[in-house]
This record gives structure tokens, C-alpha cells and sequence, in this order.
């Protein structure tokens, strides 16, 4: 029960301050994103052989989360809003696509479509989570109305 009202104050502080919690980080992070996709791959340290793919996995993930948070709770154009899950998908595979894509600029980095494909499941996965961290709070309200 605890977790269930952990997870309502974080909707409420989301929904409160939504320039700081969401799109200030959400900036910062596709700025930092950018950033570390166009860094040559001789300046990034390789631990494992499956690193690349899990390092895509994450980030899109972060980014997945963040873009479909800012496009429920912005107030500005209700259609994402009310579409959010489409948008932040059609976003987050189309923003990769271009990723890959800007990529083949970089020296030592090339467009591949298995960093597409791990940037595609991070970013479902993500979505997926926020999906239903919403809809539990939207029940939980719903029954609070309900009870009152």
C-alpha cells in the first residue's frame, strides 16, 4: 500500500511542476543524449561485447519514459495528451531512426539496424512502464471517488 502512495505523490508532484520535473530534465538529458552519440567510438570505454546494444537499450529507455511523461502531463495541445502512448512511441522509433542515421557522419560509427532495434525495445519497455504507472494512478483516483 505504501508503494501505491509513493507512486500517487510522484503523479501529483509531476502533475504540479511539470517545467521542472519533466522538461528540464527531459532537455538535458536529448541535449546529453546527443551529445553521446556523436562522440567518436575511440572516446567510448568498452567493458563487455554486449555493452553497445545495452548501452542503446538504456538510454532510449530513459528517454521513452521522459517523452511520454511530458506528453501526459503537458498542457498545451490535448491531443498528445489524450494520445500520448502513440506519440511517445511514433517519437522515440522516428528520433532513433535519425540517431542511426546521424550516426554514419561520426568517424569510427556506422548506422546499424540491431542499435535501431535495441533503441526500440528500450524505448517500448519504457513506455510500457510509464503506460501503466499511469493507469494505476488513474484507477486508484477512481476509487477514491468512488469511496468518497
Amino acid at each position: 500500500m505504501q508503494s501505491n502512495s509513493l507512486l500517487n505523490r510522484l503523479y501529483n508532484r509531476l502533475q504540479e511542476q511539470t517545467f521542472l520535473y519533466l522538461y528540464v530534465p527531459l532537455t538535458l538529458y536529448w541535449i546529453a543524449m546527443f551529445i553521446g552519440t556523436t562522440l567518436p567510438t575511440d572516446h567510448v570505454p568498452k567493458f563487455f561485447n554486449a555493452q553497445d546494444k545495452l548501452e542503446h537499450f538504456l538510454a532510449y529507455f530513459g528517454l521513452a519514459v521522459m517523452i511520454y511523461l511530458w506528453l501526459h502531463f503537458q498542457k498545451v495541445n490535448l491531443k498528445f495528451r489524450q494520445n500520448g502512448l502513440l506519440f511517445s512511441v511514433l517519437i522515440v522509433l522516428t528520433y532513433a531512426a535519425f540517431d542511426e542515421l546521424h550516426q554514419t557522419l561520426i568517424p569510427g560509427r556506422v548506422c546499424d539496424i540491431i542499435d535501431w532495434i535495441a533503441d526500440a525495445l528500450g524505448g517500448i519497455t519504457g513506455i510500457g512502464l510509464v503506460y501503466f504507472f499511469i493507469k494505476s494512478n488513474r484507477l486508484k483516483n477512481a476509487e477514491a471517488e468512488l469511496s468518497s
